[in-house]
């Protein structure tokens, strides 16, 4: 049982400070990371859940705080955090996998649902396929390619950052 409670304050901590680290890294980027042109540099975090599953609630509750004290509405709060959350699921279950292949959901999830909250939460003027297009520029750059720096980093210290009894 000992073994077992370990786990749980060490996936808990974890959680917390990749939550902690995503709001810190949105709001001193703030001017970037909202409207229909976004690099939200915190978004380069998604690639986490190829090291620790506790990844996953850390990056969705940080994207969710961020939302909350950045000021955007309800349908961005609830939908533009759900939709880091199902990228950072599906990163997850991609981790075994090329790592090449670990952005790729959070890019995908945000092109198809950011647009839409853009369009009809915030009546943003343009077409969703031009804002599925800018959103996906931003994604591309912070998952894709500071995700993808992130990873080559955290990469040769992950046993040290990430222990296996994490996982």
């Amino acid at each position: 049982m000992k073994v077992f409670k370990h786990l749980n304050v060490l996936f808990m901590a974890q959680a917390a400070m990749i939550a902690a680290i995503y709001v810190v890294v949105t709001l001193l980027g703030a001017s970037f990371a909202y409207g229909q042109v976004q690099v939200r540099l915190s978004e380069a975090l998604t690639i986490l859940p190829v090291f620790t599953p506790a990844a996953i609630p850390g990056v969705f509750l940080g994207c969710l705080i961020s939302n909350i004290l950045g000021g955007c509405i309800l349908p961005d709060i609830i939908f533009g955090s759900l939709a880091t959350l199902i990228g950072a699921v599906f990163t997850w279950k991609l981790r075994s996998r090329s790592k090449y292949l670990a952005p790729l959901p959070p890019i995908i999830a945000n092109m198809l649902v950011v647009p839409f909250v853009l369009k009809y939460g915030y009546m943003m003027p343009f077409p969703i396929p031009l804002m599925m297009l800018t959103v996906g520029i931003g994604e591309i750059i912070s998952c894709g390619i500071l995700g993808l720096l992130l990873h080559t980093v955290l990469n040769r210290y992950k046993g040290l950052l990430f222990p296996k009894a994490a996982l």
